[in-house]
């Protein structure tokens, strides 16, 4: 687990590819930044399993995605836009691609903002309301839904001037949670988690504001460890796996308990 933590700790530094570190690893996995707070613990499962080490990168989904095609040197890709791993089947980049989750967005501010989210989304025209964290909708799944809820209600042209833009939703949540915005539209993936959790308070947003935030896994094609990556896509279809996932705020198609 030092080694897990170790490899997080240089993501989150701002390494694009995996650290230097993950050429010792057996295996590398690039995970959709709505995965941050929980997929550490099914990756730590899975090493328990397996006895075998992994090292997670976090980022958006559309950047990976384009890195994958130029050779970025990953195993297994976990997208928050199912459509990702499947151009990339398409372009015979992955195989085995699986639907782990659907995620979903929520409206999320700290709890000394003052401001009431009892009403959802509109209060975001509030004028007290200065600033609005999203994650850029050109490349992250959960930007596009955000963009795409905001026009079910007629707001976005009302506050598309107050955007922050995050490059992934976990710097979107960041941006929130330090108080760069007044309001954050999230994960709940994210809104469970410890940090979020203990400094802010949340409401969903409707599912049928936005298309489905469908995600999926892939192995990489030019994995040299493919058989371990297919253990541990498979491995995502295991009750327990999906117990934690369930956990935090992901709709499965897989039963938790069979």
């Amino acid at each position: 687990m030092t080694h897990l933590r170790r490899s997080i700790a240089c993501v989150l530094v701002g390494v694009v590819f995996p650290c230097a570190s993950a050429a010792a690893q057996d295996l590398t996995v690039a995970a959709a930044a709505d995965l941050q707070a929980v997929l550490p613990a099914v990756a730590a499962q899975f090493e328990k399993d397996t006895g075998r080490k992994i090292t997670l990168t976090f980022g958006s989904s559309g950047n990976f995605y384009t890195q994958i095609q130029h050779g970025a040197p990953f195993d297994v890709f976990m997208s928050a836009d199912i459509d990702y791993p499947k151009r990339l089947e398409q372009e015979g980049l992955a195989e085995r691609l699986y639907e782990y989750a659907t995620g979903h967005i929520v409206l999320w501010t700290r709890t000394d903002s003052g401001i009431d989210l009892k009403d959802g989304l509109a209060v975001l025209a509030d004028p007290k309301v200065k600033k609005v964290a999203i994650a850029n909708p050109a490349h992250a799944p959960y930007g596009r839904a955000a963009v795409a809820a905001l026009r079910h209600e007629k707001l976005y042209d009302r506050v598309s001037a107050k955007f922050v833009l995050g490059e992934n939703i976990s710097q979107t949540a960041q941006f929130a949670q330090s108080g760069n915005a007044d309001v954050g539209i999230v994960a709940l993936s994210l809104a469970l988690g410890p940090a979020l959790k203990a400094a802010g308070t949340y409401v969903e947003i409707p599912t049928d504001f936005h298309p489905p935030i469908a995600q999926a896994a892939v192995v990489v094609a030019r994995s040299a460890r493919k058989d371990l990556a297919r253990r541990f896509v498979d491995a995502l279809k295991q009750p327990a796996i999906v117990k934690l996932l369930q956990q935090y705020g992901f709709a499965t198609s897989q039963s938790a308990t069979r």
